[in-house]
């Protein structure tokens, strides 16, 4: 056990003002991904990119980010969680400088790749010194969590807002070059406030971090392929079955391994398991829901993108007042497994709301209602998931079990995402009649319509899956 557990970090003085630190830092992550999409149409113009190829914004983060973040963690239980994190930071800081600075879509799309690398550094690091931090108290511990837990739901909720009202103001360039002084003053803060941490000995499983990364690049750019191309194209297939051999190729290394990138015994952690499937299959109903969302008001309410921003902002709101104020009561009377059925089937709920929205729709009476569900089911599934996720690693695997949990969420984004539009593109090319507000909305309705699925699914999984006796 190191030192830094052994000295009892969770009296540490700056403890809750590291955790607004770090969870500042998982808010910059996670908003690294939404702050652009409303950016998108402008990008477009400005660095000629085609309607197919525009996409690869989005995705050259996502696949790097979700792919790296094993990688990550393990590499600051070895050389150190503040190490690690800084890094993460100089390297995100200097991608976001070249992004803002692109000149065209190649270079853009390299340095939002290289963003990628440094949030797969940036998050589990932080995720594992909150651990750390807080892991001698359990009331203090769910807390943090709670706030880690707002701080990624309101990055991606706000980073949209942002997105739109900084497009607007100052152009699309500054949704990046933003990240600039963000990244200068997290890094500045790190050395004041963060504990240096101990490296543990051991050595970096090389084939088992490629397999893993390559995997699962290959199985998100698949499904991502099968929008453009189809589930039945040959490269689509051949994609996704290379992508399955590598991650089986994987999962047989680190059963073999003396060493591995992620020891199998950690599945043996109570609640793991289900907490990181309650987490892939939350990101994958809530990430889908509010993209569509944010189109629905745009292409269907013919919203503005600043007035469509506005409109959504009552979820990053609300789910600050629910994740803080609720959440962690409900979950302490329930334990993890109620609680996180119940914040599914109420997501679930919402989703089946917006699903029977129509070109007549209006905000106030299609929308916000179904915001304000939405916002309180991802809260209480949200907390409970993560609790179980990651609170009763060891410390010697804290940065493992922070690394799954991103990467749980992480791909859980890109996948869900990727199949609801394509859903949502099979719906909408199936219909030749009708106007265009008519016919986008169609597809809409049915990715809507999935993602309650998706809830649904979750909510039945985590019934049969949580065990209910561990109440935090």
């Amino acid at each position: 056990m190191s030192s830094y557990t052994q000295n009892l970090p969770q009296e540490d003085p700056k403890r809750w003002k590291a955790l607004m630190l770090l969870g500042f830092a998982n808010f910059i992550v996670i908003m690294d991904s939404a702050i652009i999409q409303v950016a998108l149409p402008a990008i477009k113009n400005s660095l000629d990119y085609s309607e197919a190829n525009l996409q690869w914004v989005m995705n050259a983060f996502l696949l790097l980010f979700g792919g790296l973040l094993l990688l990550g963690g393990k590499l600051s239980d070895l050389f150190g969680q503040r190490r690690i994190f800084a890094l993460g930071v100089v390297i995100l800081t200097i991608a976001s400088l070249f992004a803002g600075l692109a000149w065209n879509e190649l270079s853009l799309n390299i340095a939002r790749g290289i963003q990628g690398v440094g949030s797969a550094f940036i998050a589990p690091a932080a995720l594992s010194i909150i651990m750390r931090l807080f892991n001698g108290n359990k009331e203090e511990m769910g807390k943090a969590l709670a706030v880690w837990g707002l701080s990624g739901a309101a990055g991606g909720s706000i980073g949209i807002v942002l997105g739109g009202v900084i497009t607007q103001l100052f152009g699309w360039r500054w949704t990046l070059l933003i990240y600039v002084p963000f990244g200068l003053t997290i890094l500045f803060l790190s050395f004041r406030l963060l504990k240096k941490g101990e490296r543990t000995k051991g050595s970096i499983d090389y084939v088992g971090a490629i397999s893993v990364t390559v995997s699962l690049m290959l199985i998100v750019f698949g499904i991502i392929n099968a929008e453009q191309n189809g589930w039945q194209d040959l490269s689509t297939i051949m994609t996704l079955i290379i992508g399955a051999i590598l991650f089986i190729t994987f999962i047989i290394v680190q059963a073999r391994r003396k060493e591995p990138l992620m020891p199998l015994s950690i599945f043996k952690t109570p609640n793991l398991s289900a907490g990181n499937i309650s987490l892939i299959l939350l990101a994958a109903s809530w990430f889908p829901l509010v993209y569509f969302l944010i189109l629905y008001l745009q292409q269907v309410l013919k919203f503005e993108p600043f007035t469509a921003a506005m409109g959504m902002l009552p979820a990053p709101i609300l789910l600050a007042i629910f994740m803080i104020t609720l959440a962690e009561k409900v979950m302490n009377k329930l334990g993890l497994k109620f609680t996180t059925v119940l914040g599914f089937v109420i997501l679930g709920i919402a989703g089946l709301l917006l699903s029977g929205n129509t070109v007549d729709g209006t905000y106030w009476r299609d929308v916000l209602f179904a915001i304000l569900l939405a916002a309180l089911g991802n809260a209480l599934a949200y907390l409970p998931s993560t609790t179980a996720a990651v609170s009763e690693a060891s410390n010697e695997q804290s940065g493992l079990a922070s690394g799954l949990y991103n990467t749980s969420y992480q791909i859980g984004s890109a996948i869900g995402l990727a199949i609801m539009v394509s859903i949502a593109a099979a719906f909408t090319a199936s219909k030749t009649s009708g106007s265009e507000e008519y016919i986008l909305n169609i597809g809409y309705q049915q990715a809507f319509f999935w993602c309650a699925m998706v809830a649904f699914l979750g909510a039945i999984l985590s019934l049969v899956l949580t065990r209910s006796l561990n109440k935090k």
